[in-house]
C-alpha cells in the first residue's frame, strides 16, 4: 500500500539520520475504501492519490503549528508498505496508522514546499493553529523530489 506521511524538515532530518521513519505508531494517509467512497464513483486513481497527498500536506501543516521552531515548509514522504502494517482510521477518510517503522529503503519520494512558500505556509499554520479551522491552504503546490535527494533538502 502506498502511504503519504506528513513530516517537518526536522522530522525528515531524523529520518535521514536513523534510516527509518518511526517509531510507530505513525499517522499517515492512503487511498482507503473510505476515501474512495468520499470521492465517489467518478474519481480515478490519480485523483485519489492526489487527495491522500493533500490530506498529508494538511497533516504536515498541523505538525508545523505544533512546532514553532520548525522551518515553515510542509514535508510529505511517500512510502510503499505492506497492507498488514496499516490500520485504517474509521473517523477520517484516507487516514491510516502505520503500526511499524518504515525503513528508508521503502520510501518512493519526498514532497516539500519551495523556500518561497515559507511566508504563506507560516500564515496558514498560524491561521489554523493545527486544529483544522481557518484558512489553512497556503496556495502552493508541494515539489517532488527523489529519495536520493534528501541530503540536499536538509
Amino acid at each position: 500500500m502506498r502511504v503519504y506521511v506528513p513530516l517537518t524538515l526536522p522530522g525528515l532530518a531524523a529520518l535521514h539520520r536513523s534510516g527509518e521513519l518511526g517509531p510507530a505508531p505513525l499517522t499517515a494517509f492512503a487511498v482507503t475504501p473510505a476515501l474512495r467512497d468520499w470521492y465517489g464513483e467518478g474519481a480515478d486513481e490519480e485523483e485519489l492519490e492526489y487527495g491522500a497527498l493533500g490530506e498529508a500536506a494538511a497533516g504536515a501543516l498541523r505538525l508545523l503549528a505544533a512546532d514553532p521552531a520548525a522551518p515553515r515548509r510542509r514535508v510529505v514522504v511517500v512510502a510503499e508498505v505492506a497492507d498488514g502494517a496499516v490500520d485504517a482510521d474509521p473517523r477520517e477518510p484516507g487516514a491510516v496508522t502505520l503500526t511499524a517503522p518504515v525503513p528508508l529503503a521503502r520510501l518512493a519520494s519526498v514532497h516539500l514546499d519551495a523556500a518561497d512558500a515559507e511566508p504563506a505556509v507560516a500564515a496558514a499554520a498560524t491561521a489554523g493553529d493545527g486544529d483544522g479551522d481557518g484558512d489553512t491552504d497556503p496556495g502552493h503546490e508541494l515539489l517532488w523530489y527523489g529519495v536520493q535527494e534528501i541530503p540536499h533538502l536538509l
